[in-house]
């Protein structure tokens, strides 16, 4: 219902920018449901629409006025659900806040193409800190570690997508073992191919210390905090002022995203604030 009025909101000169569902008045309702099809509907595909043609469903509204009950057993119980929103019983429940994280993704697109496995060593590098920075910040560890690179989508010539999927000995935010699964892609690497993607993911994340690794498998880097370090000195000194191994980097690697056009940040950052001057 949210996507449905967002999209009266913008198609519909009488609502000015705004639908407030709730507030318009039933018959209104009525005839803006019945002048959009079932595929508007979010979940409903093209083959589901042609289903529900089949029965004479072709309007929201349509939908809106089928029993619930004949929709669950000819169909799915999601699409019961769906009628019952339209028919105002609310169905799906407001998630305000998640309750963890599935993944962490760094991958960046490069102002300047990679053709060495120096230059990607150093990116996975400085992706492996920052995944280390971030999982320490939310007090998890990964057990999974995806690397990947991509040539550009609009260079056929030259195509190549090299990823490898590392599966850690323990789960772990330490930077130094996230950065060697990483360099694992290195050998699937072409020479002289211009890379310009690439990235890591971390996966199958669980709180730290839920799991005691036995001594023999335990991180020396881990036990000191480094990845609580790295992201206390970034925070203090700025992204780029810290680094381990080929992640220390120096007034900036020129692979790095470019960012002259980049918005102001007016909610997120104080020195960027607008500033007016009264006259």
């Amino acid at each position: 219902m949210a996507k449905l009025a967002n999209k009266w909101a913008k198609h519909n000169p009488a609502f000015d920018g705004v639908c407030h569902w709730d507030a318009v008045p039933a018959a209104q309702q009525e005839r803006l449901m019945a002048g959009l099809s079932v595929i508007e509907l979010r979940g409903v595909a093209a083959r589901l629409t042609k289903r529900l043609n089949g029965l004479g469903i072709h309007s929201i509204l349509d939908l809106a006025r089928t029993d619930p009950i004949r929709i669950r057993d000819r169909f799915s119980v999601v699409l019961m659900r769906t009628v019952l929103e339209l028919q105002g019983t609310p169905c799906i429940p407001l998630e305000e806040q998640r309750t963890g994280r599935d993944q962490l993704i760094f991958s960046r697109s490069f102002a300047t193409p990679i053709t060495t496995g120096a230059g990607l060593r150093q990116v996975l590098g400085v992706y492996a800190q920052q995944a280390s920075a971030r999982l320490a910040r939310h007090g998890l560890q990964a057990k999974v570690l995806t690397a990947f690179a991509a040539t550009s989508f609009y260079n056929p010539q030259s195509s190549s997508h090299p990823s490898v999927c590392v599966p850690l000995p323990m789960p772990t935010a330490d930077p130094v073992l996230l950065a060697r699964a990483a360099y694992a892609l290195l050998p699937r690497i072409d020479g002289g191919v211009k890379y310009v993607r690439a990235g890591i993911m971390v996966t199958d994340l669980r709180p730290a210390g839920n799991q005691a690794p036995l001594a023999v498998f335990e991180s020396a880097h881990e036990e000191r905090g480094i990845g609580s370090l790295l992201e206390e000195a970034s925070r203090r000194y700025g992204r780029g002022s810290i680094g381990l191994g080929h992640a220390g980097i120096r007034g900036g690697p020129d692979w790095s995203m470019k960012r002259d056009m980049l918005s102001p940040r007016y909610t997120t950052h104080w020195d960027e604030l607008p500033v007016v001057k009264a006259v």
